[in-house]
């Protein structure tokens, strides 16, 4: 029998095809970028970092009103449906303790490890949800440019904004003792070095068929830091780490959240959860389009102990 492969979140805004008419509409400067693909439909070339970068400037001005978008030159440009799933996977683990609704409005605090130069998940969660976010980045460039987004959108009362000072940490040292988070999201560096990102690349470029022996290969299609693309150890031990990490915050934290993009680190994380101590672990599949990834979930919070979370901290919405 033959496994259906995960596709967009129900709520996820971005079904089916791109209106590009109302994308233009909402940014004019998308139009120049805009071709029909092999199919007759209006497209824009993905392997264009320029291009990616205008489009989702469009997308969030036309479906989060978010005015002002943009990003340095050479920091990751995020393909905001599969982002924006993340947000919805997370919010449905939420709903899971607080009654099967999704909770919305500021009582719901997020903390993002690894906040980028986009802002990308704050802005999607505070949209769709009106959670107030908490991002973290080692990046000073990074936390400028997301700094001046939120600042153009008038957001940075409810979305802040936090240096990890200790680029060798990534939640010691960085929470104070009188926080609390609902939620903790984190897109890991998943490469090993730049060498393995760059042959990703080359894989995404082939996958979508833009291959041209006359145009220059993009070192990166989306752009992209090297703290944002790849580490030591890639994302096994990126991951390993922020799981022994999360536990002293154990008592701060309701659920602990990382996208995992290989299944086969699966059994080693889990096997990590389990020697931590981590009282609930979930593991969900997301897909688009020819990505697969995964969210693996946990908490140091039983049921009994996570119901009583909700009803002090989390209302229904």
């Amino acid at each position: 029998m033959t496994q259906n492969k995960p596709t967009l979140h129900p709520r996820n805004r971005h079904q089916g095809r791109y209106d590009f008419p109302s994308l233009i509409k909402a940014h004019p400067d998308l139009a120049r970028f805009t071709l029909t693909n092999p199919h007759g439909k209006p497209s824009i070339d993905f392997a264009n970092p320029e291009a990616v970068r205008v489009f989702n400037r469009a997308l969030l001005k036309a479906q989060y009103g978010i005015q002002h978008w943009d990003i340095p030159a050479n920091y990751l440009c995020p393909p905001i449906p599969g982002r924006a799933d993340y947000i919805h996977v997370a919010a449905d683990l939420l709903a899971a303790d607080n009654a099967g609704q999704p909770p919305k409005g500021a009582q719901v605090r997020v903390l993002d490890i690894g906040v980028g130069a986009n802002c990308i998940y704050p802005l999607l969660g505070h949209s769709d949800y009106r959670w107030r976010f908490l991002g973290s980045d080692i990046d000073p460039i990074a936390l400028a440019s997301a700094r001046t987004i939120l600042q153009a959108n008038g957001l940075d009362k409810v979305i802040n904004l936090r240096q990890q000072s200790n680029p060798a940490h990534i939640l010691s040292g960085l929470l104070k003792d009188d926080e609390r988070f609902d939620l903790t999201l984190c897109n890991p560096p998943f490469h090993a070095s730049r060498e393995e990102a760059t042959r990703g690349s080359q894989r995404k470029w082939k996958n979508l068929g833009k291959q041209d022996p006359k145009r220059k290969l993009p070192v990166l299609n989306f752009g992209g830091q090297n703290n944002e693309l790849w580490c030591e150890g890639g994302e096994i031990r990126f991951v390993t780490q922020l799981i022994h990490e999360s536990a002293p915050y154990a008592s701060q934290t309701l659920w602990f959240t990382s996208l995992v993009s290989k299944a086969s680190n699966l059994p080693a994380l889990e096997a990590v959860l389990k020697k931590t101590g981590a009282a609930a672990v979930r593991v969900v599949e997301m897909g688009q389009g020819q990505k697969q990834s995964r969210m693996l979930a946990w908490s140091f919070h039983d049921d009994a102990a996570r119901k009583a979370w909700r009803a002090k901290h989390i209302s229904q919405a």
